[in-house]
């Protein structure tokens, strides 16, 4: 049998080594049990596929491994290089492979493939360049053959071993005439050992297939059984790589890898974008035991123990971190902080080590996505956009992170069209870029588009939006990125100078992060436009415009500018104020009473009185000076629009002068007269007036009548000024318009009270004249029967007309003074009533007796006007029977008391003595018939006094009159007296009897 690999040779040599060493025979096997037992106990096709990456590399061709079980026996194919000389002696020799390049193999044929023996003791490698045997039992008997006795034999060949001791396989080979399988270059024939489940075991290394394809590049294809799992690599650019690992009759599994100069990194893709792996271990290039906890799997060459399980001493694994921040840079900017590594305990030195280096390489590099619109020399940029990837709109929440599968594997699935179809995603060649170094870059948790635009050249890199959702937080500030607050954008806003518009925006693009009081309070020194051009600080300091549109510059308050203004600053503690507020500002009244002819000011008050509502303005705006027709300045209340309807009711020397026309030309008629100047009548009006500080003619008398200041004050201004002879036309005026016949029309208000006080119609006070439909006084005050009045208009006067129920002194007066006057005729019940409204106002003590003047004469029952030392006060009404009516006085039995005070007068129960003459006839109110007639026809009450009836009552009277006269009836205190015909008071006879 032809023997290409010198196997005679290699077997005489060591049996001669073993002859002459007992020793060396045990420290083979001890060596081959170990490696068996724990460095390779469980990585048999691992050894194998590694081998079979070897020999695909070296041949240059696609690595093919293909598992297949016939009955006990493992069959494992490869393609690639044949068997060598050197392999064979590395196999051998229980040592290390001798490769030479470790980008090509790593580790044919060495001490990793002791793992067969952990399945079998009669092991078969075939190859096209020769085919060799290794055999527990050959070797057992080779040992017998040559004399060479096991650890515990007696003798060679008796078996009689020590316990636990097993002769070695692989130092002994044999070599074989049967070819590889058909279509492969190298075979590997295992005979299972009778304690070997074959099933569990190609199971098992189904398991491990796709981990395979992974870790090793070189190969392409792994058959197990039936079913193959492949691997498929596609360049995506920048360095970027898709590895698509596809299982029969399951989804691909994808990974985007990125090479780095030290190592090659893998992250899971799922959906189309990138997520972070679950915690994997050290891949150099398979699995070790070195666990790791970053976002990506690791594959590198480093120096390794030679079980492949553990870091040899000294290895300088945080040099594998060099490149991390070019991988992050590849991907696309949506999805670069899946690298980051997430804060945690490490999960040993070699993951410590390793975990700083990455986060120290990420911090330092520029590849952290920031939004601008102006390009830094700083911020490399590549020729594509991966915000065109083809990727779900973001919704705040991140993808989950990946999980090992039942299998173990750290990979994501993908049921989604790979992104290495769509490569224009990568690539559109237009948008750039921009990256920042992490350290050196700023997040504002939630920033928008919006916000991000108005922050460029404001605040330095800022990191995307969809980056600094809270989502992202713990990630950046692994990266130390700078976390900028409400509280220091507010302070970057002092001082910028940007178009109100850009303000708006910012306040627009700031207000969702005000969620609650904290935030209102981080944001207390925002910068704020004024409508004057000048920016100030605090929103708690300014001004919204209610209702202003235009941007009008105000001295005595802080307008924020309308292309400016925005909720967010009334929620910051910015006040609104309408053009009503501004003009009632306690800081406009002290200018305008220091500067009233300011140009600036004057502009700022018509401009705001355009928009306002002029009841709502206070009468010193009437301070503001502009220009008459004669340059001159005045005051605007002492001005009169052009052609204004009151000049007709004015004198010729009125104070009023007349606004230049230029100024109503700019301003307006409506703002001119809400301020004050002169139209028709004007109304002051004043919200909780304290006094009478309103400019008014006699206001502080009418102040004096009130008992309580006003909530409000409302006033028709300059009545004094109208001329007496315009009186009729004036009034008319007054109550044409709405505002001012409200007024007119309040009869305890300024205005109906000066009216009535001040007003004069031929001479006559307006508050003496008698409303047509008042016929009190009629005969003693005139009447209002001017031309022009409507009913609705005299009604609308009323309350500047003479009330009877409000007696005052000018009206007492008055009253007294008609009636005094002989050219008069009241009717006698007129006058009747007026005395008694005027005794009831003296009994009321409302007329004090000093503020009156007795009259010359005074008006007696019969209607004349008598000398008072004739006349008497009535105050005993049956009195009136027996004294002449042009010598009484009657105002009422109540009243006389007082009538006779104010007139000066004696009453006529005091002025006259009467006496009853005749006893008559005593009875009851109740027991005389006529009695009770009486009292059922006037309706009178029950009386307590006697009642005396006589045939002929008769009274003697003395003192002032002296007369004897027969009267119907009389009361003496409280004895009534009444005259009854004889024949109708006699009970006891009939003046109807028949005889």
């Amino acid at each position: 049998m032809a023997d290409p690999f010198g196997s005679e040779r290699l077997r005489s040599a060591v049996l001669t080594a073993w002859r002459d060493s007992p020793t060396r025979l045990r420290e083979d096997a001890a060596t081959e049990a170990d490696l068996v037992r724990s460095g390779y106990r469980d990585r048999l096709l691992t050894e194998l596929a590694q081998n079979a990456a070897d020999a695909a590399a070296e041949a240059g061709v696609p690595g093919r491994v293909s598992v297949r079980l016939d009955g006990r026996t493992l069959r494992i194919t490869n393609t690639g290089a044949p068997l060598d000389i050197e392999g064979v002696h590395s196999l051998t020799a229980l040592r290390v492979s001798g490769k030479v390049d470790p980008d090509v193999s790593v580790g044919r044929f060495g001490v990793g493939f002791t793992a067969v023996l952990s399945v079998s003791d009669d092991i078969e490698l075939r190859s096209t360049t020769g085919s060799l045997s290794f055999s527990r039992e050959r070797t057992r008997v080779a040992l017998s053959d040559n004399g060479i006795r096991m650890p515990g034999e007696t003798a060679p060949g008796t078996g009689d071993v020590e316990p636990g001791f097993l002769p070695p396989v692989l130092r002994l080979t044999w070599p074989l005439s049967d070819p590889p399988a058909p279509g492969a270059d190298t075979e590997v024939v295992l005979r299972l050992r009778d304690e070997v489940d074959e099933r569990a075991l190609v199971e098992s290394m189904r398991a491990e297939a796709v981990d395979l394809l992974l870790e090793l590049p070189a190969l392409q294809s792994i058959r197990i059984g039936d079913d193959e799992i492949t691997s498929a690599v596609t360049d995506l650019g920048n360095g970027l790589q898709e590895l698509r690992i596809t299982v029969d009759g399951e989804a691909p599994r994808i990974w985007w890898q990125f090479r780095t100069a030290p190592a090659r990194w893998l992250v899971p893709v799922r959906k189309g974008r990138p997520v972070a792996a679950a915690d994997d271990v050290l891949r150099a290039p398979t699995r070790s035991d070195e666990d790791l906890s970053l976002p990506a799997l690791l594959v590198a060459d480093i120096p390794m123990q030679p079980d492949r399980r553990r870091l040899l001493p000294g290895a300088r694994i945080a040099e594998l971190a060099a490149g991390y921040a070019d991988f992050a840079r590849a991907l696309p900017r949506l999805d670069r902080l899946v690298l980051v590594p997430t804060p945690g305990f490490a999960r040993g030195e070699a993951d410590a080590l390793l975990r700083e280096a990455v986060i120290a390489e990420l911090r330092s590099n520029a590849w952290l996505p920031v939004a601008t619109t102006t390009p830094r020399p700083t911020a490399p940029t590549f020729d594509w956009d991966p915000l065109d990837l083809p990727t779900p709109e973001p919704t705040g929440s991140e993808p989950p992170p990946t999980t090992p599968g039942a299998n173990g594997h750290a990979f994501g699935t993908d049921t989604q069209p790979p992104t290495a179809a769509h490569p224009e995603a990568f690539d559109n060649g237009t948008a750039p870029d921009f990256t920042a170094i992490p350290t050196r870059a700023s997040v504002l948790t939630g920033l928008s588009q919006e916000l991000a635009a108005l922050l460029d050249d404001m605040v330095g890199p800022l990191v995307i939006p969809e980056l600094s959702r809270p989502a992202h937080t713990e990630a950046l500030a692994v990266l130390d990125v700078h976390r900028l607050g409400l509280a220091r954008l507010a302070e970057l806003s002092g001082g910028l100078e940007r178009k109100p518009d850009w303000w708006r925006g910012l306040y627009d693009a700031l207000e969702p992060f005000v969620a609650d009081p904290l935030a209102a309070e981080e944001l207390g020194a925002l910068a704020v436009p004024l409508a004057d051009g000048r920016v100030v600080t605090g929103p708690r300091t300014v001004v919204l415009g209610d209702r202003l549109d235009v941007a009008i510059p105000l001295h005595w308050a802080r307008l924020v500018h309308p292309e400016a203004a925005h909720p967010l600053l009334a929620r910051l503690g910015a006040r609104s104020a309408t053009p009503e507020d501004l003009l009632n500002d306690p800081g406009l009244h002290a200018e305008l009473e220091d500067h009233p002819d300011d140009p600036e000011i004057a502009d700022a008050i018509l401009s705001l009185a355009a928009r306002a509502e002029a009841r709502l303005l206070p009468s010193w705006l009437g301070l503001l000076e502009l220009p008459d027709t004669d340059g001159d300045l005045r005051p605007a209340d002492e001005l009169l629009l052009p052609g204004a309807p009151l000049y007709p009711l004015l004198p010729d020397d009125t104070p009023l002068g007349t606004l230049a026309e230029e100024i109503v030309d700019r301003y307006g008629a409506q703002a001119l007269r809400a301020i004050g100047v002169g139209w028709d009548f004007a109304v002051v009006v004043e919200s909780d007036p304290t006094g009478p500080d309103h400019d008014l003619d006699d206001e502080e008398s009418w102040w004096a009548t009130l008992t309580t200041d006003p909530r409000e004050f409302a006033a028709v201004r300059d009545l004094d000024l109208v001329d007496e002879v315009a009186w009729p036309d004036a009034l008319l005026e007054l109550v044409s318009q709405p505002e001012t016949r409200r007024l007119v029309a309040d009869p305890d208000g300024y205005t109906a009270w000066w009216l009535r006080r001040h007003a004069r119609i031929h001479g006559t006070r307006l508050g003496l004249y008698r409303h047509p439909a008042d016929t009190e006084f009629t005969g003693l005050l005139p009447e209002f029967t001017f031309d022009g009045f409507t009913q609705a208009d005299l009604d609308g006067l009323r309350a500047v007309f003479v009330d009877p129920a409000a007696m005052t002194t000018d009206l007492a007066e008055a009253l007294l003074e008609a009636l005094a006057d002989r050219s008069k005729t009241p009717a006698p019940d007129v006058v009747a009533h007026a005395h008694r409204l005027l005794a009831a106002a003296v009994a009321d003590d409302r007329l004090d007796l000093s503020d009156l003047d007795l009259p010359e004469r005074v008006r007696v029952l019969s209607g004349e006007a008598a000398d008072p030392a004739d006349v008497m006060v009535l105050d005993l009404p049956w009195f009136g029977l027996v004294v002449p009516s042009r010598r009484l006085v009657l105002g009422g039995a109540d009243g006389a008391s007082a009538l006779a005070r104010l007139l000066d007068l004696p009453l006529v129960s005091e002025s006259v003595t009467a006496e009853v003459v005749g006893a008559g006839r005593r009875t009851s109110w109740s027991a005389e018939p006529l009695g009770v007639v009486l009292r059922q026809l006037f309706t009178l009450p029950p009386q307590d006094g006697e009642l005396v009836v006589h045939d002929d009552l008769t009274v003697r009277l003395s003192g002032a009159v002296t007369a004897t006269i027969s009267v119907p009836w009389w009361r003496d205190g409280a004895t009534t007296h009444l005259s009854v015909p004889r024949t109708v008071s006699s009970a006891d006879e009939n003046p109807y009897a028949v005889e």
